[in-house]
């Protein structure tokens, strides 16, 4: 009786195998966005997996030509969501640990977010409700995250 060899697996990238590796959360400094941070952390935190906490700079072509530096301004929020994502695992340091990395990237926020998951390999993303009335009607972020059905999609209240 002979063994046939054991075939490996090819080593190509799949998709939500083992639970969720990657984990994306957009983060834009409101309270909604805040406590979908937190949620993925808690997920990241069980599942094991990279928390990539990604804000997404807009671009404001308007805002630049009235003069306002909003380069500066979104680099100054960017700044601040870090020290206080940092501070956050500070306090929980040696309870949690969560491994995770802060990403920015430019644009509108759907766009942002849709090339933070692709390039970071996302299984998951986290993103907060919406706490604008008009995406009731256009459509929020998070809906349209949904309908572009790559990645399993939670939305935080």
């Amino acid at each position: 009786m002979t063994q046939e060899p054991i075939q490996q697996p090819s080593q190509q990238f799949e998709r939500g195998t083992d639970g969720p590796k990657v984990i994306v959360v957009g983060v834009d400094g409101s309270d909604s966005s805040l406590r979908a941070a937190a949620y993925a952390g808690g997920l990241a935190r069980r599942q094991r997996a990279l928390l990539a906490v990604v804000y997404v700079q807009p671009v404001l072509a308007a805002g630049a030509t009235l003069g306002a530096p909003v380069a500066e301004t979104t680099d100054e929020i960017a700044e601040g969501l870090i020290a206080e994502i940092r501070e956050a695992t500070e306090r929980v340091k040696g309870i949690f640990d969560v491994r995770w990395e802060f990403h920015t990237f430019r644009g509108d926020p759907y766009n942002g977010l849709v090339t933070a998951a692709d390039e970071l390999k996302a299984d998951a993303v986290v993103v907060g409700a919406s706490e604008q009335a008009g995406h009731r009607i256009v459509g929020s972020v998070a809906v349209r995250l949904v309908k572009a059905g790559r990645w399993p999609v939670t939305v935080v209240p």
